[in-house]
Parts: C-alpha cells; sequence; structure tokens
C-alpha cells in the first residue's frame, strides 16, 4: 500500500477513507473495511476479478495524492497523481468523484429504518425486496432484490444533498429530505408528491429527522425560525395550510422515533418527550403525555445517535398509554455506546433510572420488541465485527434487583454472530441477517473498474438454538424452531448446528486412543457418558423432535471428516440402526424424501461395514424406490452398485436376483435418460429381461462410455447385442454428447 497521503472522515462520522501512495480504503467507524484496492492486487488479480485492460484509466485505483468527501457523504473527491503513459505525454493530476450508497440509518435512526434494507445514493434510494420473496430467492446472491427508486430531478437540483430518508413499517412509503422541504413516494403507485408552493418549501427545513405512522408523515422541522412536530397525509396535497396537526418545541429536535401509538423526541435541551397518536377522521392527532430531563445522565445530547423504548407486557395490556413514560425502559446509542435506563421507584414514589452500558463500540443497532419466540424482546448491535444480540436485554420481568449495590442486575450479552459482510437487516420471519459487500470488476475490453454492490445473508438459527441448548433449555430451542420448520433451508439450519458442535466438541476432547473402522482411518472417541456439560447430546435429543433428524445427521456426517464418524455416530447412535430407521420409514410411506435420506446413509455404511453388507442394503432399498416409482434415485442406486465393482458382477448379481416381485414394468428411460430421446424403443421392459440386457456390458459402462465419446455408436454391434430382440426394441444409434 505505501504510506498513508490522507485520510478524511464524513461529516456524520461513520466512515473514514484513506488514501495511500499505491491505493485507497474505506473503512466503517468501528473497522469495517467497505471499498479498497492496491496497485499490486490489480496486478496480480488479488480483491478483483478479471484482468486490467492496457489502456485502464482509474488511476485512482493505483494510488491517491489527496481525498474529500463530498456534501451529503455519498460522494469522495479523490485527486491521483499524474499517471505514467510509455505512448503517452505526461499530464496533470486527475480528480475523480466515486459515488457510494449508505445506509439511511446513518443519518435517521429509526425502527423503521433498521427493519428493512434500506439503502441511500445521492439521487436516488434502494429497498430491499428480498423479504417478499420465496425462500431460495432470498439466500440467493444473483437474485434481482432491490428496487431502484430515482428521486425527483427537479428536487434535488433545488434542495441537494439529500439528508433524510425514511421508509414506513411496510416498506410501501418513502419520504426523502434535502436542504430544504421534502417530498415523498408512494411505491403502489409509483409517483413523488412534491411541495405545491415552492416558497413553503425554501422556508421549511427538516430537523430531527421524519418517521411514518399508518400514511401519515411526522416530521421535526424549523419553520420560520420556530421549531416544529408536523404531521402530514400521504392522501392530502404537500402544503403548510394541510398539516393536520403543528406541535411546537421549545428546543432543537434531534432524535424521534415512533413504536406503536407512541411518538418519542428528544431535544438538544436533554429532554426526552412522550407523544400519543390518535387516530381521527381527518387523519391523525398528537397528545403531549410527558417528558423527562435526563441533565447529569446524558453528558451531551448531541451524541445520541438512536433512542427507543419498551413498554412491560401489563402495562401494554392493563395500563394507561399515557403513562407508558413511567415504565418503560429507555434505550440509548450515545457514542458508540449502548446504554439502557431502566426505571425504579424510590420509597417517595419518584422514578429513579439505573444507567448501564451494555456494550461499546456499536455503529447502530436494532430492537425487536415483537420478534418470534425466544427473539421478543431481544436486542441486536453491530460493531464492526460481529452482531451482538441481547435475548433477554428488555424483559425487565427477569430482570433482578441487586440489593447490595442498589442497581439492577447486568444482562450479559446472549450470541455472538460473526459476519464478512455489512449487515442492513434483520428479517425475523425467514431466520436471516440481510447485508451487503462490494464486488470490483476488470474487463479487458473496458479502460475502467466495474463496481457493484453484492446482497450477502447469513443464517442466525443455530445460533439462537445453540445458545439455548448450551443452557440446556431444550423446551425454548425446541419452540423458538418450531416457528421456522416450514422454511426450505430449516434442514441446512439443524445441519449447521450439529456440525458446529460436532467440530467444536470433538477438537476439545482430551486425545484418547483412536479406534480403527473399515477402512482404516482413525476416529475421535465420543464424549465421556460423565461429560454433564457436552452439548452435543443435547443437540441430538433436540432434533429428535424434527422430522430433517435423519437427514441431518446423514448430512453432517457425509460434510464432516470420516475420523468424527465415531465421534458422533456414539452419541447419535449406530449408522446401522439410522439406516434402518430411514429405510422403515421409506417403506411405509413410500416417501421420496426418506428415500433419499436412506440412500444417503449407504455411503457411511460403506464405510464402515464390509462390501458384501453394502451391495445388501443397496438390493433392498432399490427395491422399494422401484416399487414407488423413483426412477432417478434407481439409476443412482445402481451407478453406486457398480461403483463398488467395476467389473459389473455385483450389479449384474443384484438385478437378476430371482426376489424382485415387481408387479409393473421398468420404464427404459431410467436407465439413461437419452435413450428415449434419440431412439425409439418401447414404453417399458420387464425385470427379467433388464439383466439380458446388460449381460455383455453392465449399465454404467455403457453410461460412461457414451459421456467420453463424441462419435455415435451403434450398440446393436458393440454394446447391446440383445436388446433389437427383445419385444421389437430396436435402435438405430446412439448419439453421445
Amino acid at each position: 500500500t505505501g504510506r498513508v497521503t490522507c485520510i478524511s472522515w464524513t461529516s456524520d462520522g461513520y466512515a473514514l477513507a484513506a488514501g495511500w501512495e499505491l491505493g485507497w480504503s474505506v473503512w466503517s467507524v468501528y473497522g469495517r473495511l467497505g471499498s479498497w484496492s492496491v496497485r499490486g492486487g490489480l496486478e496480480s488479480g488479488y480483491g478483483v476479478e478479471g484482468e486490467r485492460s492496457e489502456s485502464f484509466e482509474d488511476h485512482f485505483m493505483m494510488g491517491v495524492r489527496d481525498l474529500f468527501w463530498g456534501p451529503g457523504n455519498l460522494e469522495l473527491f479523490v485527486l491521483c497523481p499524474p499517471p505514467v503513459h510509455p505512448k503517452k505525454k505526461p499530464h496533470d493530476e486527475q480528480l475523480f468523484v466515486i459515488p457510494f450508497a449508505k445506509s439511511a440509518v446513518t443519518a435517521l435512526h429509526t425502527p423503521d429504518n433498521t427493519k428493512h434494507a434500506f439503502l441511500q445514493m445521492d439521487d436516488r434510494v434502494l429497498v430491499y425486496r428480498g423479504a417478499d420473496q420465496p425462500d431460495m430467492s432470498v439466500i440467493n446472491p444473483e437474485s434481482d432484490v432491490w428496487q431502484h427508486i430515482k428521486i425527483p430531478a427537479a428536487y434535488i437540483a433545488l434542495h441537494h444533498p439529500i439528508r433524510y430518508a425514511v421508509i414506513s413499517n411496510d416498506a410501501r412509503l418513502i419520504a426523502v429530505a434535502g436542504r430544504r422541504g421534502l417530498t415523498h413516494y408512494n411505491a403502489l403507485s409509483g409517483r413523488w408528491k412534491l411541495f405545491e408552493v415552492e416558497k413553503e418549501e425554501d422556508a421549511f427545513r427538516v430537523v430531527g429527522g421524519m418517521a411514518w405512522w399508518s400514511n401519515v408523515l411526522i416530521v421535526t422541522c424549523l419553520d420560520q425560525g420556530v421549531y416544529q412536530i408536523r404531521l402530514f397525509s400521504r392522501d392530502r396535497p404537500l402544503t403548510i395550510s394541510e398539516s393536520l396537526e403543528v406541535v411546537p418545541l421549545d428546543s432543537e429536535p434531534l432524535l424521534l422515533s415512533v413504536f406503536d401509538s407512541s411518538l418519542l423526541v428528544y431535544t438538544a435541551d436533554n429532554t426526552f418527550h412522550h407523544f400519543l397518536i390518535r387516530q381521527t377522521k381527518s387523519g391523525a392527532r398528537l397528545r403531549a403525555c410527558g417528558s423527562i430531563g435526563f441533565e447529569g445522565v446524558v453528558a451531551d445530547p448531541t451524541k445520541v445517535r438512536g433512542m427507543s423504548w419498551l413498554v412491560p407486557k401489563s402495562q401494554q395490556r392493563f395500563g394507561d398509554p399515557a403513562d407508558d413514560l413511567n415504565v418503560a425502559t429507555i434505550i440509548f446509542l450515545i457514542n458508540g455506546k449502548l446504554v439502557l435506563l431502566r426505571p425504579r421507584r424510590s420509597a417517595h414514589e419518584e422514578v429513579k433510572y439505573d444507567l448501564q452500558i451494555l456494550a461499546d463500540r456499536i455503529e447502530f443497532y436494532w430492537t425487536h420488541l415483537s420478534g418470534i419466540g425466544t427473539l421478543e424482546n431481544s436486542l441486536w448491535g453491530w460493531d464492526g465485527t460481529q452482531i451482538r444480540v441481547w435475548l433477554d436485554a428488555l424483559t425487565i420481568e427477569r430482570v433482578k434487583v441487586d440489593e447490595k449495590r442498589d442497581a439492577y442486575e447486568s444482562v450479559t450479552e446472549s450470541v455472538g454472530i460473526h459476519v464478512d459482510f455489512y449487515p442492513l437487516a434483520v428479517l425475523m420471519d425467514k431466520g436471516i441477517i440481510v447485508g451487503v459487500d462490494q464486488e470490483t470488476s476488470l474487463r479487458r475490453s473496458l479502460d475502467f473498474a466495474i463496481f457493484r454492490i453484492i446482497t450477502t445473508t447469513h443464517l442466525f438459527l443455530h445460533h439462537v438454538l445453540r445458545f439455548h441448548l448450551t443452557r440446556n433449555q431444550r423446551k425454548e430451542a425446541v419452540q423458538f424452531a418450531s416457528h421456522y420448520q416450514n422454511l426450505v433451508y430449516f434442514a441446512h439450519a439443524l445441519e449447521i448446528l450439529l456440525h458446529a458442535v460436532l467440530e467444536d466438541e470433538a477438537d476439545a476432547r482430551p486425545t484418547r486412543p483412536a479406534t480403527p473402522i473399515a477402512n482404516g482411518a482413525a476416529v475421535v472417541p465420543a464424549p465421556a457418558p460423565e461429560d454433564e456439560n457436552a452439548v452435543l447430546p443435547r443437540v441430538v435429543e433436540f432434533l429428535d423432535h424434527f422430522d430433517e433428524a435423519l437427514q441431518v445427521v446423514v448430512g453432517c456426517a457425509r460434510k464432516t471428516e470420516v475420523a468424527r464418524w465415531s465421534f458422533l455416530f456414539d452419541v447419535v447412535g449406530k449408522p446401522r440402526d439410522l439406516f434402518e430407521a430411514g429405510y422403515t420409514l421409506s417403506s411405509k410411506c413410500i416417501s421420496a424424501g426418506f428415500l433419499k435420506v436412506a440412500a444417503s446413509y449407504l455411503l457411511v455404511l460403506h464405510n464402515l461395514e464390509p462390501l458384501e453388507q453394502s451391495s445388501k442394503d443397496t438390493v433392498r432399498l432399490l427395491k422399494v424406490c422401484m416399487a414407488a416409482g423413483e426412477w432417478t434415485l434407481c439409476r443412482e442406486l445402481l451407478r453406486f452398485l457398480y461403483s463398488l465393482d467395476r467389473s459389473g458382477l455385483i450389479l449384474r448379481t443384484a438385478l437378476s436376483e430371482g426376489e424382485f416381485s415387481w408387479s409393473n414394468r421398468i420404464p427404459f428411460h431410467f436407465l439413461k435418460p437419452c435413450f428415449t430421446k434419440h431412439m425409439h424403443c418401447p414404453q417399458a421392459i420387464s425385470p427379467h429381461q433388464l439383466p439380458q440386457c446388460l449381460a455383455p456390458c453392465p449399465l454404467l459402462p455403457l453410461y460412461y462410455q457414451c459421456s467420453t465419446r463424441r462419435q455415435r455408436v451403434h450398440p446393436s454391434r458393440h454394446l447391446l447385442p440383445r436388446v433389437a430382440n427383445h419385444e421389437g426394441l430396436s435402435i438405430d444409434h446412439l448419439p453421445c454428447p
């Protein structure tokens, strides 16, 4: 990289740009690397895709002399040294402008902005729509899940840069505000609404932020020198006279948040205001319920970046909403510190707040007050490296008072989730964390670099499940997992859980004499029965509550080292018993899912038991598959039989056994799909004819010969001379792929 030539912070303090002699980089405030480039990487291909063109013109990728952020922190101005071309004359320094996208949470930390992945650019906003798509589309990185919404050019021309962007709870309504005025958007109609009177727009400035409540936009603003809270209806014209209500404020508003029907406003005089939002015929009204001063608690109000609260369930059900402020736990993000302010009444009925710092170096956080299972009342914070989760941080009923310290007991961090991207939102109903990363591509035909935003996801289910199982909370783990068992990737999440616990406990076990298995590999011994802290047995007991247990175990076994199989199966059970369970289930219900699971156990048994037994198990399963009409799986089983003995003896013996009692005829196409596509043949042949057809050459030698040849083969002359004699079956030729 060379020496550092320059650095520049964004005006909001969320990002740092650094220039080097041989490159540049952009970092988040607590160390997450975003964009970067170095000259050596361009030459070697490290960190980029493709090869650089000989006429490459993006010279800022190879060294920076100076840089600074533009207004709005969405453009980085970079000055690079004069380029040196062997065929061109030298010229002066070059100035580049690099566009960026940032999370809307950096400017406006509201519950709705943290709920949705919502990005802000210089002339548009990007809304993540993957939450509305099927499960597989969510986890597919190639899915088109971002909606680009262009901000009206007329508004940007007058009020650039965009300072605030906010989205509604259902992601249907959007509002943005620049230097003056504001404009809002309806995703259903695809239309923006602007101020109708230009003078009113010029006199109106958003200060503190905005939030949607139903179809009402709540704005804290400065209008003609007076700080106010204004309510605008999406269905009415955007003018000052059409405001639903105006509430004056004594001090500059710094933050606002909406929770259910409560509006929270924090002002520069260190005052926390609570308003109730009431639905009326004309739209909505505000009712002031109270305020609390935090002098002595919050040293500098301007350093508060986020604000939320939690109202106890008893108060929500039986209390007066106007009294919520007296019993609510307030959460602040102050200069990177995640702070909880817990109310406690003294003997004189005065409310006293206990300040507790949960974590430091937090960039932003999410609160999930109505989450699924144990995620209800959970708190999630991103510290630049991992997502830290407090599952019980907001459950007031479970927090006790420490009489010796005269304060509440500390709430420890429950789960730490390391991710290799920048997280934006948590899809609670999908069990996924959504974030973004950057990809840089080069093309020999292009003289510039291509930057692309990559959508990335991470499952969090196994982290929460392991937390419960480590504490022997099996009931809570089962209840939590039951909310997600209909997801397509639920079995995959359970497999990750089992694999992670298996690897950790196998590595942590003290070395003991190894036990050899059929193929001669050494295996790790199972956990000792007296080890009460072992999590693996608890995971196995937990898996027994779900139908995917057999699939999860064999999937984990096939993805881990053979040396760990004994460690796993001594806890899970003998693989022979698991195969018999899968075989029994597949025989009873003829389910394709159980058939595939039973087939997966054949590979495990092949490594643990003699060859003769493996072939018998395969033949048993082959009968059930043929009875169920699972011809694709039958073909795979035949391939497995041939892999056990390349001479084809086991395959021919299995197919010629007299125990097969098939009432139907075997579709000829299951042997090789291209047979029926390229040849004229009957719909089926009898089971007794199949061994005769394969007598000169087993099935899979034919398959592999066909897949490696490019010319056309005449089976009647070489491979299958008897086929043409069976029930009028004629084969003219066999094209090969």
